[in-house]
């Protein structure tokens, strides 16, 4: 994972026209809405200093989509919430590399950037990103409206990340 380059617009512009990528989201995407969006990506890091990162396949240096934190402020269940968030091509699904990139993007969330509070969304039919939020350690909140759909929500608080079992999601000593 790292941040964007200008070399990424082609491959992501790809990604964001293929239907089964978009399926849960409002539509795909025109090669100028791609850029637009990794315009408001790049901006978020310039704004905030963390966001969503540009994320490559290791294996090949192939860039794949992103992993990563996004501030919401207009999140409607009380106070503005960092969200972890992914979008990956289609042809590296199924392979861990989403719950991996949640584990290590909620990782820095808390560690780093000292968030009490991490929050996933997607819509209720979306079962698979559903279950990287659970393998990823959040659990399910609710459901409400934001931004005109219909959502379902997942959450982990720090404290709740630091006593889960097992050295991915405990604190660094020493």
């Amino acid at each position: 994972m790292r941040r964007w380059k200008e070399d990424n617009l082609e491959a992501y512009a790809r990604m964001c026209v293929d239907p089964e990528v978009m399926r849960y989201l409002p539509g795909t995407l025109t090669r100028e809405q791609s850029e637009e969006q990794i315009q408001r990506f790049v901006r978020h890091w310039e704004e905030h200093d963390f966001g969503l990162w540009a994320t490559e396949y290791k294996a090949n240096g192939a860039f794949i989509g992103f992993i990563g934190l996004l501030y919401s402020e207009d999140w409607p269940e009380g106070e503005h919430k960092t969200e972890v968030g992914w979008r990956l091509d289609r042809a590296y699904w199924g392979r861990g590399l989403a719950t991996e990139g949640a584990r290590a993007s909620i990782r820095y969330g808390f560690e780093k950037l000292g968030l009490e509070r991490i929050i996933s969304i997607t819509v209720p039919e979306n079962v698979a990103s559903r279950r990287i939020m659970e393998k990823a350690g959040l659990t399910y909140r609710g459901e409400t409206r934001w931004r005109g759909l219909d959502v379902v929500w997942y959450e982990i608080d720090r404290w709740e990340w630091e006593e889960q079992p097992g050295t991915d999601n405990r604190r660094l000593t020493g």
